[in-house]
């Protein structure tokens, strides 16, 4: 028995819309892909004008659409990123694994090369030596700008403060983002390295940033107070 074919004649698709004159009113989207010729030649009849203007609406919301999700599926991957932070720091009972978890988390989640905490604080036997800068230390002079603004700055350090912040590997950081903290219990100052000049630059936003900072500002809070650090 041969099997009855599915091919339909241009024939019975004219028979059909003469039986059903009012097919595209309830099918108005497929308008938008056919063809359609005019008998005033050159000229563009109304109806072809609505179809081009409908076509072109319709680019731009597919267009918004993708912005969209592309939005929708970076702030995902954001949040998770904070979510890891957040629990690699609660984690840490100590200032030294506090340190160690931050650079851990820093490099597989966020993919940076170098980070460092400098608190600003006088203390006279500190656990790690680099992690605080005394106040008024010439140290912070290449910083007196960020921490009067308050802004987190990013792009190229300069070498003062690449040398200030991430020691030896001073050279090999070529964009950073520089995030002062500033709290009632903590001055300190935030930095994040790469070797990629373009990983940091200066038209980023700031709120990512700023949000980071409070997270591990705070926590470096109440190990400071659990530690009394002093």
């Amino acid at each position: 028995m041969s099997k009855q074919s599915t091919v339909v004649s241009a024939d019975q698709v004219s028979e059909y819309l003469q039986q059903y004159p009012d097919f595209f009113h309830d099918h108005l989207n497929l308008l938008e892909n056919l063809s359609i010729p005019h008998p005033s030649g050159s000229a563009t009849s109304l109806i072809l004008k609505q179809l081009e203007l409908l076509r072109a609406n319709r680019q731009e919301l597919e267009c918004q659409l993708n912005d969209l999700l592309e939005i929708a599926r970076n702030n995902d991957i954001s949040f998770i990123r904070m979510h890891k932070l957040t629990l690699a720091l609660l984690e840490a009972s100590t200032l030294a694994e506090i340190v160690a978890n931050l650079n851990a988390v820093m490099a597989e989640y966020f993919m940076t090369d170098f980070v460092a905490v400098r608190i600003i604080k006088q203390v006279s036997n500190p656990i790690i030596s680099d992690l605080f800068i005394e106040p008024g230390s010439d140290d912070l002079l290449p910083f007196l700008k960020q921490l009067a603004s308050n802004q987190p700055k990013c792009g190229r350090a300069t070498l003062a403060q690449a040398k200030v912040l991430f020691g030896d590997a001073a050279i090999e950081v070529k964009s950073c983002a520089i995030i002062p903290m500033s709290f009632t219990e903590l001055d300190g100052i935030l930095a994040i390295g790469s070797r990629n000049a373009d990983r940091f630059h200066h038209s980023m936003g700031n709120l990512f940033l700023t949000q980071m900072s409070e997270i591990i500002g705070t926590r470096f809070i109440a190990l400071l107070n659990k530690a009394d650090v002093g």
